[in-house]
């Protein structure tokens, strides 16, 4: 299947699953208030931790709003498109995969088309709103190299999400109960990507290099950023995110040839 027939079917399928959403409109309006409510809460602590502090580790208020905002939209993205890979152990239970790998059609595509779940929109209303603010008082040019390097900042996060996702989906092949570990790569990163990497330590900041790459997308381009390096290469790192994809991707494969049917 070509690129623009993919597109075309994922298309109708998050059709299909906005409109079963929208079935039940107020039900949809309260998920998101209570979403946005909840990643509000978050900015909230950002507010009161640098009530008693000008900065932390060097990182002023303004600094710290754009991580929280990056590594939210990011991870927003990442479960809009790539929830379907979080409840596909449930699939491999109920035997639902033997049916998917029966159709002509990619079965990743199928896996994220059945859940795109637009109610995970909530928190990026939060995010645009801090990230807006942390543009305003945070330490950068912005010029059009430093809108690049958000932009790119925030591909990469996505991807990263969704390797991650696609990680934890690979696993199922081996084990069908939910693995905790890729709930702490995912939802720990969220929560603490929100401060810039270097803050938790070297041993931190070596994990976060070397076997999960988030300072690629966070650490790094982050410096360039906020002008504390004129490397300019830094402003490029997200793109190696593409490398760690497909890392994941080859361990999804694996997993597929070593599957075993339901009815078998």
């Amino acid at each position: 299947m070509n690129i623009r027939k993919s597109i075309a079917l994922y298309t109708r399928y998050a059709s299909v699953c906005v409109k079963s959403v929208m079935q039940y409109k107020l039900s949809f309006l309260l998920m998101l208030i209570g979403r946005v409510i909840l990643s509000f809460n978050e900015f909230i602590a950002i507010k009161f931790l640098f009530s008693g502090f000008v900065e932390i580790r060097g990182y002023s208020y303004g600094d710290v709003l754009l991580c929280f905002s990056i590594i939210q939209i990011s991870f927003t993205l990442a479960e809009l498109f790539g929830n379907g890979f979080k409840v596909f152990s449930s699939m491999v239970k109920r035997g639902e995969f033997d049916r998917i790998l029966l159709r002509p059609c990619s079965p990743i595509l199928q896996i994220i088309g059945t859940r795109f779940e637009i109610g995970r929109t909530g928190p990026m209303i939060t995010a645009a709103v801090t990230l807006v603010i942390g543009m305003r008082t945070g330490n950068v040019a912005w010029d059009a190299g430093a809108v690049f390097t958000l932009v790119l900042m925030i591909a990469g996060g996505t991807l990263l999400f969704i390797g991650l996702f696609l990680l934890g989906a690979s696993f199922c092949f081996f084990s069908i109960e939910d693995t905790s570990i890729i709930n702490v790569l995912t939802y720990g990163a969220k929560s603490h990507g929100k401060y810039p990497i270097d803050i938790y330590g070297k041993g931190i900041m070596r994990f976060c290099t070397y076997i999960i790459p988030y300072t690629l997308i966070q650490y790094y381009p982050l410096q360039y950023l906020l002008g504390r390096t004129t490397q300019w290469r830094f402003a490029l790192y997200p793109m190696g995110i593409v490398v760690f994809l497909a890392l994941c991707y080859v361990v999804w494969r694996i997993g597929v040839r070593n599957y075993k049917s339901c009815g078998a």
